[in-house]
């Protein structure tokens, strides 16, 4: 299917936001708003956000990417991510009126992007769906334990490791003590209860709509995830509603920067769009 790329430019808060819209021929009445996760633009990682656009109004998914205020093109004083709904109500604003006959959107958001959007969501009758990649939940003694847990552990079980630590080019006594740091904070009390892994859950749990998750197999920021969703009760039952899908794509980095990964991310989230 052929497809129609605009450029946007839209205000927020009196200042101007740029996007390109990527549009089908025949138009769809759902459509996919990547939500950026900083610091990047539009265009993503190796293009990861501008192939996956196109591949989705190949598909017949009007697709939208901008830069949200003080990021890429667009004005405004940087912002965290936890600071933009109102570009995100703004953005929306955008591609519907750049997409006649589009009624809803989905959000979709890479690492701290995937976290502004699925606390966006709720407030927004418009969002209809989610994709979250890598989605980001860090803390002091989450990022600890998954370290632990996976880095630590693949490490031993290398022959690099042991090759270096034989040769006596490995500093021993400094990793140990690195390793113990991380094992010190691992341990160390939880945070309170307003931390970012709390309100994910509180919004997510309030959003009628439908949720895909996407993980990466060597990616930190996902394994992070992954096992918060394993170790706490609430979020594994939230995760085992029907209204969420979840796939892990093994050996992939954190921005599926290969091109197999990328295709297969790009074609689960356009069969997921198309089938509801």
């Amino acid at each position: 299917m052929t497809l129609d790329e605009r450029a946007l430019a839209f205000q927020c808060g009196g200042d101007w936001l740029y996007g390109v819209a990527s549009l089908p021929a025949a138009g769809g009445r759902r459509g996919v708003l990547v939500v950026v996760g900083g610091p990047q633009y539009r265009a993503g990682s190796h293009r990861q956000f501008t192939l996956l656009a196109r591949d989705l109004a190949r598909d017949g998914v009007p697709a939208m990417r901008f830069d949200y205020r003080g990021m890429g093109d667009s004005e405004g004083a940087a912002r965290s991510f936890e600071d933009i709904d109102e570009d995100l109500s703004a953005a929306i604003d955008a591609f519907i009126e750049a997409a006649p006959g589009m009624r809803e959107v989905v959000l979709w958001g890479l690492c701290d992007g995937a976290s502004a959007a699925a606390m966006y969501a709720p407030s927004d009758h418009r969002v209809s769906g989610l994709v979250l990649l890598n989605p980001w939940v860090r803390t002091t003694n989450g990022l600890a334990r998954t370290t632990l847990r996976h880095y630590y552990r693949q490490r031993l079980g290398e022959r690099g490791f042991w090759r270096h630590l034989l040769s006596g080019r490995f500093d021993l006594a400094g990793s140990l003590r690195s390793m113990l740091g991380t094992a010190r904070a691992a341990l160390a009390p939880g945070s309170p209860g307003s931390a970012l892994p709390e309100r994910m859950l509180a919004a997510l749990s309030s959003f009628k709509g439908r949720i895909m998750v996407i993980t990466a197999g060597a990616d930190l920021t996902g394994s992070e995830f992954c096992d918060l969703a394993a170790a706490k009760p609430a979020w594994t039952q939230l995760l085992r509603a029907p209204s969420v899908t979840r796939h892990k794509l093994e050996g992939a980095d954190h921005t599926f920067s290969r091109r197999d990964w990328r295709d297969q991310v790009s074609a689960w989230t356009s069969t997921w769009v198309r089938s509801w």
